[in-house]
């Protein structure tokens, strides 16, 4: 986990109507967010003790330090339920706010490395570099990229991260808190980050998306918050 101070930024763009309107968010006090995306070394422990009820498939690609992906909110939920438990310290989903300004890292710019996204330092479609090992559109090993400033790994590319809120086509009446928002189209949740297989524009810390709560996806994974 890494601490991330509290502060305040904007959050959203006027790149997309989904990301409009750009408001100011305070997030009154530090939080501690995982610093890779959740493994399938870590899930497949959950599956080990039981709690988690599903095993998903790595189609492939390999399992141990590559991000877990298909699975839905519902399933990170009950991943982290299980952690809380075993650890007696509440992990849960980070908020929208909270993901983007941690991924964001105080940086203003498209991305958190500056305004261009093909600089080989996130793992999607057109982000340049190597991308995944092999060369194909798949998951890498969480942590093959350089970090951002608050020392978070691949929060752009990778594999798409859950988090808390439910989903609303746009910022109109969003917390400005950093809390999540509980109202709107809730059977839907909030992914963030975009995955592998997108292309840089959807991997932009202000980039949003949404999926049914409880379906699985082959590109849908998530990481840990704790409350300090």
């Amino acid at each position: 986990m890494v601490v991330i101070p509290a502060g305040e930024f904007d959050m959203g763009s006027n790149d997309s109507p989904m990301e409009k309107p750009v408001h100011r968010v305070t997030l009154e006090r530090p939080i501690a967010i995982g610093r890779r995306e959740i493994t399938f070394a870590e899930w497949d422990q959950c599956v080990a003790a039981g709690a988690c009820k599903y095993r998903p498939e790595d189609r492939g690609w390999g399992r141990g330090d590559r991000p877990v992906i298909d699975v839905s909110w519902d399933d990170a939920k009950a991943y982290l339920s299980w952690l809380s438990q075993k650890t007696g310290q509440r992990y849960r989903l980070p908020t929208e706010a909270e993901w983007e300004y941690a991924a964001r890292a105080g940086t203003t710019s498209a991305f958190w490395w500056g305004r261009d996204g093909g600089n080989g330092l996130a793992n999607c479609d057109n982000c340049g570099g190597p991308g995944a090992p092999g060369g194909a559109a798949k998951t890498a090993p969480a942590g093959s990229f350089r970090p951002n400033a608050f020392g978070l790994y691949d929060t752009s590319g990778n594999a798409a991260e859950w988090v808390e809120d439910c989903w609303n086509d746009a910022y109109r009446g969003a917390p400005k808190d950093g809390s999540a928002w509980t109202a709107g189209q809730c059977g839907l949740r909030v992914l963030r980050g975009g995955a592998f297989g997108n292309k840089a524009v959807a991997v932009r810390p202000a980039a949003r998306f949404r999926y049914d709560k409880d379906v699985r996806y082959f590109a849908n994974g998530f990481r840990a918050a704790r409350d300090l």
